[in-house]
């Protein structure tokens, strides 16, 4: 709900409400022994924070850049191997590796 500045004609209180919108305007000083009219004053508004996930600049792109992405993105997918399998060929073992010792120890 907004917070709302008021400020009296006759004594000039200044005080905040908090009110939803659809209430009525407050008509009467909030001061003690003060029966002036108060006027609502301009609020300057109040700070946006967003907090979580999803305010990135990539949720609000247009259609038809996402269908752009999703064909780019299927198409790189498709020219590469599914991930876990093995591949057609398998490398030859280097001599290095299976080469025993003759000599006696």
């Amino acid at each position: 709900m907004p917070t709302y500045e008021y400020e009296c004609q006759n004594c000039g209180h200044q005080f905040e409400a908090v009110q939803s919108m659809k209430d009525p305007r407050l008509t009467d000083c909030q001061k003690a022994g003060c029966p002036g009219p108060v006027h609502r004053k301009i609020g300057r508004g109040a700070g946006i924070i967003f907090k979580g996930s999803g305010f990135y600049q990539t949720d609000y792109r247009s259609d038809s850049y996402k269908a752009g992405a999703k064909k780019d993105s299927d198409s790189s997918t498709s020219s590469s191997p599914p991930p876990g399998t093995a591949p057609a060929t398998a490398p030859a073992p280097s001599s290095a590796s299976t080469a025993t010792s003759t000599q006696p120890v």
